[in-house]
């Protein structure tokens, strides 16, 4: 089914091929989370859907996140016609109520404050059926030259796929799961460890294909891992995450790149409502590239 469209962005028609493609390229599947674009009203509203593949093998919740981000991107480059696209990311409020599950499809809602070439603010959020799964608030991306990271003509044609009765669901394998290595850890305190990201992998075929880029949602990923394990260990039983705030990525990860990640146990606001605060941050050759707030709170076996 092809998209319903209000007052829908036009792409630049010298970039968009007459016919669509009879097969999107592979890299168009190893890290993309948008099957079909089912309703654009300007540049306010875009709905989309994502089915997770049955036999992905990991398919962390900061993937949600990272799915709703593309789908404002798609929104955000065809307004511009395809020459720039937001890259960099700051998401004030992450709230986190399900973890979705292979086979699960997410309904996808973005609502757009403001874009431009310069930047794009949205707010949205995941459902599974009823459920509502991930929120994002406050979120900001930078627009960048688009030549710099993809093909422009490639990309307007996938957005014209996307918004032309989308493209087959299941392509995605997953993501490996981070190779972690703890250098120091202080139980219920801090925990550091080393991410080494790697050379090659499937995922930077789509991340990009002119400038490999280690996803910062991967790299969220890892981190939580850590701030878990931290969270674990103070409440003395499992936890779950509930909200992730001040994401801020200050720098490019690139293959093959050495990171160090760190996550420190902190006192929560008079105003957080979680008992548990756990600050991650990621340092590069010394130097601190990315930073959150993690909040947990104790798991009664009811969190998805």
């Amino acid at each position: 089914m092809a998209v319903q469209s209000a007052g829908a962005p036009q792409s630049s028609p010298a970039l968009l091929s007459d016919q669509l493609p009879d097969q999107l390229p592979d890299r168009f599947a190893a890290f993309s989370f948008v099957d079909c674009i089912t309703q654009i009203d300007g540049v306010r509203r875009v709905t989309g859907r994502y089915t997770i593949p049955a036999d992905a093998t990991y398919f962390p919740v900061s993937l949600v996140a990272e799915a709703i981000g593309q789908l404002a991107a798609w929104v955000a480059m065809s307004t511009v016609d395809f020459r720039f696209r937001p890259v960099a990311a700051l998401a004030g409020d992450t709230r986190i109520f399900a973890c979705p599950k292979p086979g699960d499809t997410l309904e996808l809602i973005v609502d757009i404050e403001s874009c431009d070439e310069e930047s794009i603010t949205y707010r949205g959020h995941a459902m599974v059926g009823a459920t509502m799964v991930l929120e994002l608030l406050d979120t900001l991306g930078s627009m960048l030259d688009i030549a710099e990271f993809d093909d422009p003509a490639a990309l307007a044609a996938d957005f014209l796929r996307l918004t032309s009765g989308g493209r087959d669901p299941g392509a995605f394998k997953g993501v490996p799961r981070p190779g972690l290595t703890d250098v120091l850890h202080e139980p219920g305190a801090k925990l550091h460890a080393q991410l080494s990201v790697p050379e090659r992998a499937p995922f930077f075929n789509d991340h990009f294909p002119r400038r490999p880029v280690f996803p910062a949602t991967l790299m969220l990923d890892s981190q939580l891992q850590l701030a878990e394990r931290i969270a674990t260990e103070l409440a003395g039983q499992p936890v779950h995450v509930t909200r992730i705030t001040n994401v801020k990525v200050r720098a490019f990860t690139s293959p093959g790149a050495t990171l160090h990640l760190f996550a420190e146990s902190a006192a929560p606001g008079e105003d957080d409502p979680e008992p548990i605060l756990i600050k991650v941050g990621a340092q590069a050759d010394g130097r601190t590239i990315a930073g959150a707030k993690m909040f947990f709170a104790p798991d009664s076996g009811e969190h998805a």
